[in-house]
């Protein structure tokens, strides 16, 4: 279903992202968590693509995978990083292939401790990509079988500021050359503070931009995770007020605790955003499901769309 179609029929979006396994073991383990996320009755659900391209085989096999045999709606990401045309014309071939909607925008990042020559990769920048697959679909797409205008375009906001764009005023702008260039949508990196979201909704609207925008939310589930967070995230900060709940955790002793702090700041955040009438809330799930489901149970629905 294009997205265009989703939010049409949804007030507000629930959707979780996964990450492309690294062998036939942990593949069956993310299949056991996709089958226990599928009753929660997501609008759809996001792959993640490697740096450069590194994962590319692993995220088709597993958005064809989830296609085919789960009633979910899958969203592959595309990065711009190491790219050519052709190699961007012939991964979203394949996907029309297997009658995928809808498409994740991303500019991308390096592999770890490396430095790419990138001059001569066709896409320097996200709204690039967002162009060529946005005119991919007006010229190779039958509209019979994408009647929403071809692949549904997601791109990336980052409500703390985008790590590499000191200048907010300019990272304004170049969000908006993103939506300019054919995005649908917006979802967000993770946050701790809905206030920092609230403030990039309104920046968002002062800059002329109206398409949807989802929150993305990451539970604290482990003293790994909260220390790969900001990593993974960017450099994304923890409120003081949370911090200050994890270190009473730890001190504690008990190993559930920081888990249980996780899922509370979590849980009280998705509710904060219902309250003002977020447009849709994206969970990282980091390939598990126990967090997610803790979330749905203690906000006191069984899926999607009784939110």
């Amino acid at each position: 279903m294009h997205i265009a179609d989703i939010f049409a029929a949804r007030k507000t979006t629930f959707s979780f992202e996964f990450f492309p396994p690294k062998s036939d073991p942990a593949a069956e383990q993310l299949f056991e968590h996709i089958r226990q996320l599928e009753s929660l009755k997501p609008a759809f659900v996001s792959v993640t693509y490697g740096a450069a391209g590194s994962t590319r085989e692993r995220t088709h096999n597993l958005v064809v995978r989830i296609k085919d045999t789960t009633s979910l709606d899958p969203v592959p990401h595309l990065t711009c990083i190491g790219h050519s045309e052709p190699d961007i014309a012939g991964i979203l071939e394949r996907y029309a292939r297997h009658n995928v909607s809808n498409i994740l925008a991303l500019g991308g990042d390096p592999p770890t401790g490396t430095t790419l020559d990138r001059t001569s990769d066709a896409f320097p920048h996200a709204a690039d990509l967002v162009r060529f697959i946005r005119k991919f679909s007006e010229t190779h797409l039958r509209p019979s079988n994408y009647p929403g205008g071809g692949f549904g375009i997601g791109i990336a906001g980052f409500p703390e500021g985008h790590p590499a764009t000191p200048n907010r005023a300019l990272e304004m702008d170049h969000l908006k050359a993103k939506v300019d260039a054919g995005a649908d949508y917006i979802v967000t990196q993770l946050f701790f503070d809905n206030r920092d979201f609230y403030d990039f909704r309104e920046r968002c609207e002062l800059a002329g931009i109206s398409i949807p925008i989802i929150a993305g939310l990451m539970p604290i589930t482990s003293p790994g995770t909260y220390k790969r967070i900001p990593e993974l995230a960017l450099g994304a900060r923890y409120p003081a007020r949370l911090q200050r709940a994890i270190l009473r955790a730890q001190a504690g002793g008990d190993p559930d605790a920081l888990k249980n702090v996780g899922l509370h700041w979590a849980t009280e955040q998705a509710r904060d955003l219902l309250d003002h009438n977020v447009r849709g809330i994206h969970f990282y799930t980091l390939n598990h499901s126990h967090a997610t489901r803790e979330i749905y149970r203690t906000l006191g629905i069984k899926d999607s769309p009784n939110l």
